[in-house]
């Protein structure tokens, strides 16, 4: 199964650049040292987006998980990068009840080598 709205998905620019861009941010600092070592950047930010919204449109969901306030989904799968590599990336998006957009809640490296 397709993540459900999947042409629609919510990507915030903060998100991108303050969290997985973000080399200042407690926990999205590892994880922007494994993107941007792939060629994405801080200030061409909407490239990670683009690639994001492809992999999700891409590949299948791989965990859905109810919750009181919504539906998480997972999606594994390879992320096209700017430098030519395509790692295996994990991105998670969730939607809230009564809601049908999907938003980017992360991504991440599914190999850590690759992200470190």
């Amino acid at each position: 199964m397709k993540l459900p709205e999947a042409g629609r998905a919510a990507i915030s620019r903060e998100k991108i650049t303050g969290y997985l861009l973000s080399r200042t941010h407690q926990q999205g600092r590892h994880k922007a040292a494994g993107f941007i070592r792939f060629g994405f950047s801080l200030e061409r930010w909407e490239i990670l987006a683009a690639a994001l919204r492809s992999h999700v449109a891409q590949h299948e969901v791989s965990a859905v998980a109810e919750t009181p306030y919504g539906t998480r989904y997972v999606v594994d799968g390879i992320l096209e990068t700017p430098d030519g590599r395509k790692p295996a990336v994990r991105s998670v998006w969730f939607i809230g009840k009564g809601e049908v957009v999907p938003r980017l809640v992360t991504a991440y490296f599914l190999d850590r080598r690759e992200g470190e």
